[in-house]
């Protein structure tokens, strides 16, 4: 069974097209959006299943999905790995927050090459999905990759078909290291892709690359190992390649204000830092503030507050960054303020 596309263990259920019931004690607690986060939420739900005895019902199908169904009042939450706005937020009655951080890897199938031995910068990479340099042995790609054999074969390129909170953070970067990708394409949950073919999700995403010779795509980082896909190394914002790793991500997070962000809307993407890994991001919750049921809106917090008290090991162990401790109580007092639950 693959990890990623439906797990139905200890009371979670997640489906990329639909809905399944799952029977709970307490109210029924319902969520849909990032795949970016899966496999920490279903970690997190399943010890607190076993912990609690309640179950979780989250569909993973990419942000954009998600947004739209919190709206629609159908989920408890919604889940997106690109922040709405604070006039946004005020104008729809949400609550937003952020639940954990992690990083959105390029990964590659090419024939001999190793996870971390390729390297690429964010123009290059731009370059790549604008379709401007289009074969693996291109001279801009081998002035980087000294002594890395690279065959002569065009570049696969494959990106999301859906809307992504994934391709918000991969795309947001784009923009800042690329000024021909900012004027052509930009940013945003769903883009006119120049080149390559999409597929849904992260799963989506992950098994096209894996299947592919010669291709590339972005995932999040927990994606890339469970799927033993080979991440590349990056050059950051100091001019230094580094590697996927949980103490870069740290590195880029650490400088996130969160305490003067309305709506904790922060993008952790280029932070400054020599040792930053440059396409860092969190992921967030979404909530209304006069939840139309109180009490699976109640039950949900209680999850959430679990989860930032004992999860942060479990998240540590998908090499996902739990939040500060000052943020998450910031974001208890939000919970007490702003939604009338």
């Amino acid at each position: 069974m693959n990890f990623f596309r439906v797990i139905a263990a200890a009371g979670l259920v997640v489906a990329s097209a639909a809905v399944f019931s799952v029977p709970a004690k307490a109210a029924d607690v319902t969520g849909a959006g990032a795949t970016f986060p899966f496999p920490v939420y279903s970690k997190w739900a399943d010890a607190y299943k076993k912990e609690t005895g309640n179950g979780l019902n989250y569909q993973s199908i990419g942000s954009g999905a998600g947004i739209k169904q919190i709206l629609a009042k159908t989920v408890t939450f919604g889940a997106t790995d690109a922040p709405l706005k604070a006039d946004k937020l005020e104008k729809d009655g949400l609550v937003q927050w952020p639940m954990v951080m992690g990083a959105i890897v390029p990964v590659v199938n090419v024939e001999g090459v190793k996870p971390g031995e390729l390297v690429l910068s964010g123009e290059l990479l731009g370059d790549i999905y604008l379709g401007k340099v289009t074969k693996w042995d291109d001279p801009v790609i081998a002035k980087l990759n000294p002594g890395v054999k690279l065959p002569s074969a065009p570049i696969a390129v494959v990106h999301r078909s859906d809307g992504s909170g994934t391709s918000f953070n991969f795309t947001n970067y784009l923009s800042k290291v690329n000024a021909e990708w900012k004027s052509k394409v930009g940013e945003g949950t769903a883009v006119e892709w120049p080149a390559g073919v999409g597929a849904k999700g992260n799963e989506g995403v992950s098994g096209n690359v894996g299947q592919t010779k010669n291709s590339i795509g972005y995932v999040e980082y927990a994606y890339a190992k469970q799927n033993k896909l080979t991440y590349v190394a990056l050059v950051n914002k100091a001019g230094k390649a580094v590697q996927p790793t949980i103490a870069s991500f740290q590195a880029a997070a650490a400088s996130a204000d969160w305490a003067h962000s309305p709506g904790y809307y922060v993008i952790l993407t280029d932070q400054p830092g020599e040792t930053s890994w440059p396409i860092t991001a969190a992921t967030f919750i979404l909530m209304h503030n006069e939840p139309a049921d109180k009490a699976a809106s109640a039950e949900a917090i209680k999850f959430f507050k679990w989860a930032f008290e004992k999860g942060g090991r479990m998240a540590e162990e998908l090499d996902y960054i739990p939040m500060p401790d000052s943020v998450v109580e910031q974001i208890k007092k939000t919970w007490t303020s702003e939604i009338k639950s």
